[in-house]
Parts: C-alpha cells; sequence; structure tokens
C-alpha cells in the first residue's frame, strides 16, 4: 500500500502511473490581488508607450480639474479671511496653484492604483519647478509672468520622468472606505456643488442669454452622440429650445427683478429637465444629466437668494 501524505483538511494518496507534463495555467493570479472593494480590471498592465501616454493625458485633465474646482474655494476662502492680498503674490498664486494641481492628481492617481511613492514623486514635480524659479525672480531675472510659464513648462519633463520611472509598478491595493465608494459614485453631484462655491458666497443675477446654454448642450450632445433619432426625440429637444428662447427674449424685454425671477425659473425648470433625461436615460449621458441637474438647481438658488436679499 502507497504511503499517504496528510494535509491540513485533506488525505492525498499518490499517484502511482506515470504523470502528464504539468503545463502553467494560461492566466496566473496576480501576485497582488486586490482588495475587496478595489474595481477590478481599472488598471491595465504597466509599461508602454500607450499606457504612459494615457497615464499622462489622466493626469494633465485631472490637474487641471483641480484647478478649476479648487480656484473658486481659495478666491472665496481669501475674501472671507481678508487675505485676497497675499494670496495674489506671485509665490503664494504659484504655490496655490501648484497645491490644486496636486490635490486633483493625487486623488486620481490613487484612484488609478499607484502607490504612494509615486503620488509623492509626482508632487515634487509640481512643486519643485516653481520652486527653482523663485530665485531668479528675487533677483529681477524673471517677472512674475515667467516664472509661472516656466514652472508650468519644466513641470512637463519632470512629470515624464516620474511617469518612466514607476511605469513598471506593479498596481497597489487601495482600500477604499464604503463612504468614499458612496462619494465616487455620486462624483458628477460633487463635482456641480464645488463649482457653485463662490456663487453661494457672493449670489449674483445672470444674464437672461444664459438660459440659451441650456437647451444648446443637449442637442449639441445629441448631435454628437447620434442620440437625436429616436422617434420625438429631436422634437423634444426643439421644443425646448424654443421654450427656453421665448423665456428669454420675455426676461430681456421686461428688464429689472422681474427678468431675474424669470431667469432664476429657467434655470430651475431646466433642473427639471435634466431629472427626466436622468431617469430616461436619453440624449445625454447620466453622469452629465446628474451633473447639470445639480448646477442648474444650485445657480437657481443662489440668483433667488441674490434676488430676496435685497427684498422685493
Amino acid at each position: 500500500m502507497g504511503q499517504t501524505e496528510t494535509h491540513a483538511d485533506t488525505f492525498v494518496a499518490p499517484p502511482t502511473g506515470p504523470q502528464p507534463p504539468t503545463t502553467p495555467p494560461k492566466y496566473a493570479p496576480p501576485a497582488n490581488p486586490p482588495s475587496d472593494n478595489a474595481p477590478p480590471g481599472r488598471v491595465p498592465p504597466a509599461g508602454g508607450t500607450r499606457r504612459l501616454l494615457w497615464h499622462l493625458g489622466e493626469m494633465a485633465i485631472a490637474m487641471i480639474a483641480g484647478m478649476l474646482l479648487l480656484g473658486p474655494v481659495w478666491d472665496t476662502a481669501g475674501a472671507l479671511l481678508g487675505i485676497t492680498g497675499a494670496l495674489g503674490r506671485p509665490e503664494v498664486a504659484a504655490l496655490v496653484m501648484a497645491t490644486n494641481m496636486t490635490i486633483g492628481m493625487s486623488v486620481w492617481m490613487r484612484h488609478r492604483a499607484h502607490g504612494w511613492d509615486a503620488v509623492g514623486e509626482m508632487a515634487a514635480a509640481m512643486y519643485v519647478p516653481f520652486l527653482l524659479l523663485f530665485a531668479p525672480m528675487w533677483a529681477g531675472l524673471l517677472d512674475a509672468d515667467a516664472m509661472l510659464l516656466g514652472g508650468h513648462l519644466l513641470m512637463v519633463p519632470a512629470m515624464l520622468l516620474v511617469a518612466l520611472r514607476h511605469r513598471h509598478t506593479t498596481p497597489v491595493a487601495v482600500r477604499r472606505h464604503p463612504a468614499v465608494v458612496a462619494l465616487a459614485r455620486r462624483w458628477p453631484t460633487g463635482l456641480a456643488l464645488l463649482m457653485t462655491v463662490d456663487m453661494w458666497v457672493d449670489p449674483d443675477l445672470l444674464s437672461p442669454w444664459t438660459m440659451l446654454v441650456l437647451p444648446g448642450a443637449y442637442l449639441l450632445i445629441g448631435v454628437a452622440r447620434r442620440t437625436l433619432r429616436g422617434p420625438g426625440v429631436l422634437a423634444t429637444q426643439l421644443l425646448g429650445l424654443a421654450g427656453w428662447v421665448g423665456l428669454a427674449l420675455v426676461a430681456v424685454a421686461a428688464g429689472g427683478r422681474t427678468a431675474g425671477w424669470l431667469v432664476a425659473f429657467g434655470w430651475l425648470a431646466h433642473a427639471g429637465w435634466d431629472l427626466v433625461h436622468h431617469r430616461t436615460g436619453r440624449v445625454v449621458p447620466r453622469a452629465f444629466s446628474e451633473w447639470c441637474g445639480v448646477l442648474d438647481a444650485a445657480i437657481a438658488a443662489t440668483m433667488i437668494f441674490a434676488l430676496l436679499s435685497v427684498g422685493g
């Protein structure tokens, strides 16, 4: 009788006949599997020129998003704290800009499962170019505009060096809190709210002509996505365009506070338009209709607040 090997949970008897040659599995499991809540398939294999260029393109978009979203936050904080003048100094403005870009870039890199070492080096690529040009600016060799332009130009090769250094790095397992996952799924709402932060601090009335953007965006996106071909879809969009054009013309003719109320109503009505399209999924992506709906409602609310704050 053959000898039996005892394992933790089973008994295995070794075969007695000749064994076929073993072949490696076609797809081997990753060395560092992602965590349970890390989205599968989000990070393609590292390496390759196309992957490198795609990564740099994503980084550039994330950096621009950080500047656009966080710029109004700094302006609002400066006005509330009385430090607008200090924030306007060239050195401070450069570091604030680098901070905005770093935040946007860091969030996206962690979402893409990059390690903290790569994030830290890429953050250095945001700050170091500006820091290197402070001394020439203080010595009078550069003005403020040249310092800002030179910092952005030097940032490109610095980012490229960091990307090349980590292009073969294995993606890390990123553990995301359930609350973070829930917020990430509602990113269009968060984006819209960030874009209207300064409007709540300093509410104002928009021109009646701004209402033409509301139906126009749906028509342009529908043409680009070829989603206006369904029965009644184009007619509905053209009817909406006619409605908001008519409302804009009435507001221009009325003028004054009446125009303000009509414009606020027009933006609020378009939030309802967005809600309907979000539920049906027609014409525009749901992410766009969610973002647009929250943005429209917030802008309408700030205009109503501006109208009520002055009375009448």
